[in-house]
């Protein structure tokens, strides 16, 4: 899975590197000025109306509201699917929260512009599910 091989693929591994590393700039600086975040797509706690994260501005609190609340996070994805503009990446992303780790199995896809800039990132994946997967982390 070279990361050069597709522009979203690209994007995409480059915004779970600056999310691993804590990088909030970084992870800011790949977005397109009208780029989106759904994670997880509708309603949820970081998004109680459902209609994601839009620009730069909210882009930046749902940082502050969701990563930075985390110890850490990992991405454990088996796969991805590269097609147009847009990479699917399945598997599952790790966090540890207060010592607890939550895994939350989905599809998280990217799509960007002519640039390489994530127009859209969206989460797939069941906040029940996840929270069931609960455990003291190690």
């Amino acid at each position: 899975m070279s990361s050069e091989e597709h522009p979203a693929r690209a994007a995409g591994l480059a915004s779970q590197a600056a999310v691993r590393a804590r990088n909030k700039d970084a992870w800011l600086a790949l977005f397109a000025a009208d780029g989106i975040v759904e994670d997880p797509i509708g309603p949820s706690g970081f998004d109680p109306e459902g209609k994601g994260h839009r620009g730069p501005e909210a882009i930046a609190a749902f940082w502050d509201k969701a990563i930075a609340a985390t110890d850490s996070i990992d991405f454990l994805f088996g796969d991805s699917f590269a097609c147009g503009a847009e990479v699917a990446f399945t598997g599952t992303i790790r966090s540890v929260i207060g010592g607890h780790r939550i895994d939350a199995e989905g599809v998280f896809t990217y799509r960007v512009d002519d640039a390489g800039k994530i127009l859209a990132l969206r989460a797939f994946w069941e906040i029940d599910r996840a929270m069931a997967t609960a455990a003291p982390a190690t």
